[in-house]
């Protein structure tokens, strides 16, 4: 074989007896090297491995001319080693995969031609609901409804990773896929056949979640892309992206006793919000970082799509030695790390200052137990502060209740962020032993839970003797999976849910989950606290969220003493004594391997045929229009209607909610009209690879308005041309079936929130050509070019409030496909229903070469099939024949 990497500096890393090729930073970058960010030198070894010729020798020059500005305009491609999915994000991949190969079959085309070119690893953990709770065979008793509920979607992932080259399907029971990742498959340093020999490169990857960047906490880059994203990495096209700013965070000090990584995580996140970070790159480092463990860096890594990033890096060190140790990776397997890392400038030097774009410090010794909320994650307050912002709320009950005015509905120890690294879940593990052990109950009205994302979490708790503490106070495991951080917490208590509909109470969650907007718990709950397991111990047993825990005791024994945090809060030596007393690195391999053989999961029987046997009656998964060649491009000069105009912090919850599907909803109605049982219609999640359930379930949120006609129903517009007030779907189709094209026009942060690909394919389906905001959220921005849905950004005096469009109102857009460029202006004018016209130069909020000509081809799907289609035209004309 020829070798492609004749221009780049190879050297040889001896690892034992073993002797490995790798691309040779140190000459390659030279001076530079150093001067760079960690994250910065990865790219750059990925440009060198993968790119050729001059496109190659070109990238690495713009990659060492960074650190001149800090900055750069360039683009780079990049290429990862393997692609992680959860189901939620994978079915509607996999159903586009499906309904792809059906129409390349139609074409002529041989089907099996459609498959991943690189490994995709789907995790099963978003689905698992809380039904059962505060009972011991609670995981068994979920996990069969969740089975049960989901037997369709689960057999057709059964059918893609029989049938589909290189995927995996991890079954659920087996633990949150950022969890799986840490613990399973992330390697750090792997190696590759490359030109006859044997390479080490590092581990990089993507994921179809925003919470992809856990594994920078142990020196994996990697971060999270939406479903459409990962679909052109998965048929062989590199990522394309233009050379980040880096934002260096300098950690000094080390926390104090009390303080946990969560805490920290909830910091960083409130200080890097505040200036506004915005889809850079992330990178810790300062002699802070040594006081922090891999579990401790993972928590931070994990929110950095709530502190605005694309990445949370800490470069590795001996702490993600130990972290591999410690979860039963092989000794090679950690020299490999070692050396390579040593070798090529990859080892963490805690007095190293590199260039960034710019730099903020953070004194770890500053950081105070916090919370976050009551409706975003980044809105930063201390522990006590809850019940003067809860006060602050002045909700008046409409009549009395023996329940608090602002009941704890839902306590959960949830989420990948914090239930990854066992220190939180050994700490909540002893505040319920000290509770237990003073006779503390929760009150009847709460609603616990506890889901660690590993299984291997239910041998080192039962090892350390805590499991039974935590059943007394309630938190039995109930499953390993996202549960409630996802929205799928289970029906509320019957107590809450009458509370709710009396107006006496507006109840509160407490999760140690990533995201708290409003709605995203639970349809009917707008308040909630993110903060540490045993914080959510503490609030579960107060069950009152207005006390105040600095102060107020926390319960009152049956023998009239109070009891205070400082009495349940353990030390750190108590955590650390009782961390030790519980590891077993075999663990993690075991508990893996027994959950992969769910017996449930491989009963399920699944057709192993090319193309996928859609059931038209299914409303489970149905073959989706926009999966055909024939889907154009919606650029060009157009006049159109608002279809929707809303405000600031419109989350990917409100665009594709993941809730339950609400029984008096038109969603239910249209699912029950075909068979479903209105009381088991599980979430919307659930429902992902139904194009016509998803685009009904468009915009869904009791807590979203429509600013152009505010007193709307939920997920209802106005069809100006007639005047009727209509459910979206359908005064979409009207304007569809006039030729009227439609927009959306938005506040800041606009899809902000999960990596949902249907948050973008629900818009394509309303016919939305353009969305107008004041600015995107990365991953839904990628997500809307995916789908062939142009990104304005307004001028930062334009805002929908400044706008004020009234019904009649039509935007004028020209974004010709000819004319449009990476970050181009775009003239947008508005003409007011009297007639008068108003000019905006708007931005289009489009990055790349690349995402130009997914936007001229009508997105990601229509492209790779159009280009498919063109290679078998060119394979069986006539000059090829010959």
């Amino acid at each position: 074989m020829e070798n492609t990497n004749a221009a780049v500096p190879l050297q040889q890393i001896e690892v034992g007896n073993h002797r490995y090729s790798a691309v040779d930073l140190p000459r390659l970058g030279g001076e530079s090297l150093m001067r760079m960010p960690v994250v910065l030198r990865l790219m750059l070894e990925n440009a060198a491995r993968n790119m050729q010729g001059a496109e190659r020798d070109i990238a690495i020059a713009e990659l060492l001319g960074w650190l001149e500005a800090g900055s750069s305009e360039a683009e780079v491609a990049f290429q990862p080693g393997r692609v992680l999915m959860h189901d939620t994000t994978s079915t509607p991949a996999l159903v586009d995969l499906a309904a792809m190969r059906s129409t390349l079959a139609e074409a002529g085309v041989d089907p099996t031609r459609l498959n991943s070119s690189l490994p995709v690893d789907v995790s099963v953990d978003h689905s698992l609901a809380v039904e059962a709770f505060a009972r011991a065979d609670a995981p068994t008793h979920n996990m069969a409804i969740e089975i049960r509920r989901n037997r369709e979607r689960y057999t057709f992932l059964r059918w893609a990773s029989k049938v589909l080259r290189g995927v995996r399907i991890n079954p659920p029971g087996t633990g949150i896929m950022h969890t799986i990742n840490l613990e399973q498959l992330a390697t750090v340093v792997t190696s590759e056949m490359r030109d006859g020999a044997e390479w080490l490169v590092p581990d990089m990857m993507i994921g179809t979640d925003s919470h992809t960047p856990m594994v920078n906490g142990i020196g994996v880059l990697g971060w999270g892309v939406g479903g459409l994203e990962a679909q052109t990495v998965m048929f062989g096209m590199p990522t394309m992206l233009r050379i980040p700013d880096v934002i260096g965070v300098r950690l000094t000090g080390a926390l104090q006793p009390g303080v946990l990584a969560t805490d920290l995580a909830l910091t960083v996140t409130g200080r890097l919000r505040r200036i506004g970070v915005s889809g850079e790159f992330v990178e810790f480092f300062g002699p802070g970082v040594s006081t922090l463990t891999a579990g401790d860096r993972s928590v931070v890594a994990n929110m950095a799509p709530e502190y605005g990033a694309t990445t949370g890096f800490f470069p590795v060190d001996a702490h993600t030695l130990d972290y591999l140790r410690s979860t039963g990776r092989s000794s090679s397997a950690i020299a490999r790390v070692e050396a390579y890392c040593r070798a090529n400038g990859l080892w963490f030097d805690p007095e190293a200052q590199p260039r960034y774009t710019r730099t903020i410090d953070v004194d770890l010794s500053s950081v105070a137990m916090h919370v976050a909320g009551p409706r975003r994650p980044q809105d930063l307050m201390g522990f006590g502060e809850v019940a003067a912002t809860l006060a602050a709320l002045d909700f008046q009950r409409d009549i009395d209740s023996p329940l608090p005015r602002h009941p704890v509905a839902i306590a959960a120890i949830t989420s990948c962020t914090n239930t990854s690294d066992p220190r939180l879940l050994i700490a909540a593990g002893l505040v319920a032993r000290r509770a237990r052990a003073l006779g503390l109950k929760v009150p009847p009205w709460v609603k616990t839970s506890t889901a660690p994302g590993s299984p291997a979490a239910a041998d080192y708790l039962a090892r350390a003797g805590l499991t039974a503490d935590l059943a007394a106070v309630g938190f039995d495991i109930v499953g390993f999976g996202c549960t409630t951080c996802i929205g799928n917490p289970g029906p509320l208590p019957e107590v809450i849910r009458q509370g709710i509909a009396d107006g006496a109470i507006r109840p509160v969650a407490a999760l140690s989950g990533n995201r708290n907007f409003p709605g995203r718990v639970h349809p009917d709950l707008e308040l909630g606290f993110l903060m540490s397991p045993p914080l959510v111990v503490a609030f579960a047993l107060a069950g009152d969220a207005e006390r105040d825990l600095r102060v107020d005791p926390v319960q009152v024994t049956s023998t009239g003493t109070p009891v205070y945090l400082d009495d349940l809060w353990p030390t750190r030596d108590e955590i650390d004594e009782a961390l030790r007393g519980s590891q077993d690195p075999r663990d993690y391999g075991r508990a893996f391997a027994v959950a992969s053989g769910n017996p449930l999961w491989h009963g399920l029987e699944a057709p192993d045929t090319a193309l996928y046997p859609w059931d038209p009656t299914s409303t489970a998964l149905r073959r989706p229009p926009f999966a055909a060649a024939s889907e154009g491009s919606l650029l060009g000069t157009y006049s159109a209607f608002p279809l929707l105009v809303v405000g600031d912090d419109i989350t990917t919850d409100h665009i594709s909610p993941a809730s339950a599907i609400p029984k008096d909803s038109l969603v239910a109605d249209y699912l029950v009209e075909r068979g479903d049982d209105r009381n088991d219609l599980n979430v919307f999640a659930s429902r992902r690879g139904n194009w016509e359930v998803m685009v009904r379930g468009a915009f869904h949120s009791k807590t979203l308005k429509n600013l152009l006609v505010p007193d709307a129903p939920v997920a209802h517009t106005l069809h100006v041309p007639s005047g009727d007030i209509l459910p979206l779907w359908d005064a979409a189709e009207r304007y569809r079936a006039a030729g009227d094209p439609v927009v959306l026009v938005a506040g800041e942060r606009y899809g902000t929130g999960s990596s949902r690909d249907w948050a973008a394919k629900g818009q394509r389906l309303l016919g939305i050509r353009a969305v107008l905001a004041n600015s995107f959220e990365r991953i839904h921005r990628s997500n809307l070019i995916g789908m062939g849905v142009l990104p304005l950004r307004f001028p930062a005096d334009v805002t929908p409030a400044t706008l004020a469009l009234r019904p009649g109102d039509r935007i004028e857009v020209a974004a010709e496909a000819e004319q449009l460029r990476p970050r181009g202006r775009i003239a947008v004018r508005v003409v007011r229903r009297e007639g008068h016209t108003e000019s905006i130069e708007a931005i289009a909020a489009v990055e790349t070469q690349l995402e130009v000509d997914l936007l001229r081809a009508g997105g990601v799907i229509p492209s790779t099939l159009k280009r498919m289609l063109a290679e078998q035209a060119r394979t069986t004309s006539p000059v090829s024949a010959k």
